[in-house]
């Protein structure tokens, strides 16, 4: 007698034809990236919102190009420049409001400074003095994470968390294209639709990972795609036109904030800068291409949007690039000043309680300490 044949035993019935739970049609992202600049839907949009983006698009470009000299000077260990994505950046922190929550990559320094973030704080981690450089809570900035896509099922959990709490909050996590092929990246996005989390998920492809071209990380039509695998709406959008990505950001929050769960929002945009100022980008693209993308520059095409219908004079333009040069100079100041480093902050804010193993490491170093100093005063 086989088991199937025993008394009671289960016996399957042929199954109801399958019918898909959602209607995977309205989740599919638009056939082309959305634009803003340039078209019809540039006329309503506000042009005081237009001026502030603009604003700070010169300042984060300033910002870049302060910070990458920073490393050829020794001052910063290394920097992850955002040129030529500053909109993407910039359209990240203003779509926000103060309750809700940034959970930036190692590239989005800009984007926390965007928020609030001090912008010498903001650069410690990549100096090498601290994990982070600043109180994640003052302006709801989580830590840059270098690791890719680890923040993405963080910024999921506080979601979920401050929705069961009643907290009316939203979670804008950002990642490189790159980051779409690690594992946290599939769990956040699965986790996020299955509990409805107030997520919004900003993807910059920026064309390469490190080196490695979109082409070898994905054979699907867009990285926006991948959202009505988990049960989400995807959203393409040009990511160098700082008025489309603050409108499908701002979009998006707003749908996770009444309720309407998750968004992946993938922003095409580019790298003009290497990975790294340790990278050499010559190995794995060409000058023209790189021409090609200056001529799609974020900054210019919002100057060219503004000085075109009369919102933006010569005037203004100067004004705001004096700004931006003032605030480069306070940037060198700062940063051209050897911090005061205490070793023992090592194991300062990383649990509440000190673990035994933390607290014996923590007693060898004074111990260390204390040796060298009296070493140093007999001399």
């Amino acid at each position: 007698m086989t088991v199937m044949e025993q008394r009671g035993a289960y016996r399957p019935s042929p199954p109801p034809a399958w019918q898909p739970r959602t209607d995977p049609a309205p989740l599919l992202p638009d056939a082309e990236p959305y634009r803003v600049l340039g078209t019809e839907a540039a006329a309503k949009a506000d042009p005081e919102l237009l001026r502030r983006l603009y604003g700070q698009l010169v300042l984060g470009r300033r910002y870049n190009t302060q910070a990458t000299a920073l490393t050829k000077q020794g001052r910063l260990a290394v920097y992850p420049s955002s040129t030529g994505q500053e909109a993407c950046e910039v359209a990240a922190a203003l779509a926000l409001e103060d309750r809700d929550w940034l959970f930036p990559s190692y590239r989005d320094t800009l984007a926390a400074v965007a928020r609030g973030v001090d912008p010498v704080q903001a650069l410690t981690l990549l100096r090498g003095d601290w994990h982070t450089g600043y109180d994640p809570y003052e302006h709801r900035v989580a830590p840059l994470s270098t690791p890719l896509a680890t923040q993405l099922p963080h910024a999921v959990g506080l979601a979920h968390a401050a929705r069961l709490k009643g907290d009316d909050v939203v979670a804008l996590a950002m990642v490189g294209d790159g980051g779409t092929s690690e594992g946290d990246f599939h769990e956040a996005l699965n986790f996020a639709a299955v509990w409805q989390a107030p997520v919004v998920f900003l993807v910059q492809n920026n064309g390469f990972a490190i080196s490695v071209p979109l082409a070898k990380q994905t054979a699907a039509p867009s990285l926006a795609h991948k959202a009505v695998g988990y049960g989400m709406p995807g959203r393409l959008v040009d990511g160098n036109d700082a008025a489309a990505v603050h409108e499908v950001l701002t979009d998006a929050v707003r749908h996770a904030r009444a309720g309407g769960g998750p968004t992946l929002i993938e922003a095409v945009t580019y790298r003009i800068d290497a990975h790294t100022n340790a990278d050499d980008a010559t190995r794995y693209r060409g000058d023209a291409e790189v021409e090609t993308w200056r001529a799609h520059d974020p900054v210019r095409l919002l100057e060219r949007e503004l000085t075109g219908r009369g919102l933006l004079d010569e005037d203004a333009v100067a004004a705001v690039r004096e700004d931006a040069e003032a605030m480069a100079a306070r940037l060198r100041e700062r940063m051209n000043q050897d911090p005061a480093l205490d070793p023992m902050d090592l194991f300062a804010h990383v649990y509440a309680e000190p673990t035994g193993q933390l607290r014996e490491q923590r007693e060898l170093l004074r111990a260390e300490l204390a040796a060298e100093a009296e070493e140093g005063a007999a001399r």
